[in-house]
């Protein structure tokens, strides 16, 4: 049957008493591109923090290839090939472009840097040309194009992505699109408020409302034919 991908059971996050999700439920299937669409608010955010761990979760369960994230702690997480991005790029600005790409990998202890930039610099050539600038030079686009790369960098299985096209012109919008469906064997959740932008990358996708996925679960399901948007 081979791997499976992502998979979300009933996962509830509680927040100082307040609910913020409610029996989430969602999967992605090994190496494909799965949405997640909601208003702000709905709870897309939370739900990617869960899955790395950034939040606690009091009910559920969360698993890559069959095994169970909610048994590692945060910091082992990204060491299984988990590359997150967040909405606000979190880029440190007294570092060059490629000292960020690298952060991941050194974090992590790990010794294949040269390698993941080579992938990185092959599917985004035009960060290889920003390798040597500050990130505190670049402009919000040519962050969000270099939050991005430093993602793909940490994520060799999964990648975890929180409004990729926000605020970006279409035309860079549509780039990042290109580069997300190139993305080798990758499973991919990715968040959007706009459901115009998400199918840049995918027509397969969850919506969330209030902390919980409305609508038919299975329309994203592993099942479903295509679903990289290739």
């Amino acid at each position: 049957m081979g791997l499976t991908g992502l998979e979300v059971r009933d996962v509830h996050v509680k927040f100082a008493g307040f609910v913020i999700l409610r029996g989430v439920i969602l999967s992605v299937p090994s190496g494909c591109i799965v949405g997640l669409v909601g208003r702000n608010g709905a709870g897309k955010t939370t739900t990617l923090k869960s899955i790395v761990g950034l939040v606690p979760v009091s009910g559920g369960e969360v698993r890559l290839d069959g095994q169970d994230l909610m048994r590692l702690a945060p910091h082992r997480r990204p060491l299984l090939g988990i590359g997150y991005l967040p909405e606000d790029r979190r880029l440190i600005g007294s570092l060059t472009v490629e000292e960020n790409l690298l952060l991941p990998v050194w974090a992590a202890g790990q010794t294949n840097g040269k390698g993941r930039l080579g992938v990185v610099y092959d599917l985004m050539p035009e960060v290889k040309q920003l390798a040597a600038r500050r990130a505190t030079a670049l402009s919000g686009g040519q962050q969000k194009m270099v939050a991005l790369a430093r993602a793909v960098v940490a994520g060799t299985r999964l990648l975890l992505l929180d409004e990729p096209f926000e605020g970006l012109a279409p035309l860079l919008s549509r780039h990042l699109a290109e580069v997300i469906r190139r993305l080798p064997g990758v499973t991919v959740l990715v968040t959007e408020s706009d459901s115009n932008r998400m199918r840049l990358v995918t027509e397969h996708v969850y919506t969330i409302e209030r902390g919980e996925i409305v609508g038919d679960p299975n329309g994203a399901g592993r099942d479903a034919p295509g679903v990289r948007g290739h």
